[in-house]
């Protein structure tokens, strides 16, 4: 027999419902690991804003030192951040992302049997992860009609490559999915549809529209991996609209930083709720799942948490750790308990505690 394969994941729940749903994660991580000859370690840090608060840091080195030298990826729960300006505050999982250079944040959004609301989707939206105006560039000053406020909008080449070829990759691997189970899928072939406003915004969203599309034509003449892979373009406030509308056209989603924030959160609508749709920060071999939720302070401490985005979230992370089966079979044991509908938390009409969940789930996997 192989030797195990040795992984430590760091475990960050942050603030709020984080407290509760990454526990889900650790849980779920433990309950497979046998399975696949998986030796695991856990190391608890922390981040959020009532590390802020405590220490006057939201992001405490000591934090991005362990991801960076002693772990194999991580779990990110949730962030409660103030709505308006704290000297000193930032967002900590924007400063990780920049620090640990997780380029991508992979948001798949997917409907199952049994969830109220669902509407026929199956897409991943491909989000740039570093820059566009979360570069937090800000500045403020007067003028005669009075204050005005400017933030820097960066898109670069060098970015835009980067994700674009993510977007590129990740259909291709959907395709060769559908080829081993051509039911799984409601789609029939890969796409991937660029989204930008470059229609208004001509330099910065025109050269991220240009790299996107230059990823996909230098492929053609190299390896021509993406050969079965068909391209598109929306404007960002008509893919809203189309999103809505007819969210069964779309397959892989490749958007700038904030047009990928807003479509990700409002593709969760399509399947039902928030507390189902899980992500990933990636980067060159590193991962960090994240649940797309917040943290919800007013069901902090309720026990009602709806675990399966952090869940799906670890699943996620073990896919980009290459470990597509074992990442597989969380999948297959949350749509299992989805389709089911027992044992369902109060987003989604049922009554169910997060632990109820978490042990369903669980119990699927042994």
């Amino acid at each position: 027999m192989a030797a195990a394969r040795t992984l430590r994941i760091g475990l960050i729940p942050g603030d709020g419902i984080g407290l509760e749903v990454i526990p889900a994660g650790r849980q779920v991580l433990e309950a497979i690991a046998s399975q696949f000859n998986l030796k695991l370690s856990f190391v608890d840090l922390e981040a959020g804003w009532a590390t802020f608060q405590k220490t006057g840091t939201a992001l405490p080195e000591h934090t991005v030192e362990v991801l960076k030298n002693d772990c194999d990826g991580a779990l990110f729960g949730a962030i409660s951040s103030p709505t308006t300006k704290v000297a000193g505050y930032s967002s900590p999982i924007v400063a990780l992302r920049k620090r640990l250079s997780l380029y991508a944040n992979v948001r798949p959004v997917k409907s199952v049997t049994g969830v109220a609301n669902n509407r026929p989707v199956d897409m991943v939206i491909v989000r740039e992860n570093t820059e566009d105006l979360y570069v937090k560039e800000e500045k403020t000053y007067d003028t005669p009609q009075g204050p005005v406020a400017e933030a820097i909008k960066r898109i670069s080449t060098y970015a835009s490559t980067n994700i674009g070829r993510m977007a590129f990759d990740i259909a291709a691997t959907r395709n060769r999915q559908r080829a081993a189970n051509p039911a799984g899928s409601i789609h029939k072939q890969g796409k991937v549809t660029i989204t930008h406003k470059s229609n208004v915004l001509s330099q910065t969203d025109g050269l991220f529209r240009e790299t996107v599309k230059a990823v996909y034509e230098a492929d053609k003449q190299g390896a021509n991996k993406y050969k079965d892979i068909k391209v598109e373009e929306q404007i960002v406030d008509s893919m809203v609209y189309r999103m809505f509308r007819e969210p069964e056209c779309f397959d892989v989603v490749v958007a700038p930083n904030l047009y990928g924030d807003i479509l990700s959160d409002g593709a969760a609508a399509l399947v039902g709720s928030l507390g189902l749709v899980p992500s990933a920060n990636v980067g060159e071999g590193f991962a960090i799942g994240e649940p797309c939720h917040g943290s919800a302070p007013d069901i902090q401490g309720l026990g009602i948490a709806n675990p399966i985005a952090t869940i799906r979230s670890t699943a996620l992370m073990l896919d980009f750790m290459g470990l597509e089966e074992a990442a597989a079979k969380i999948y297959e044991a949350v749509d299992a308990n989805l389709a089911e509908g027992k044992l369902l938390s109060p987003d989604l009409g049922g009554k169910a505690k997060t632990q109820e969940v978490v042990d369903d789930v669980v119990k699927r996997l042994i």
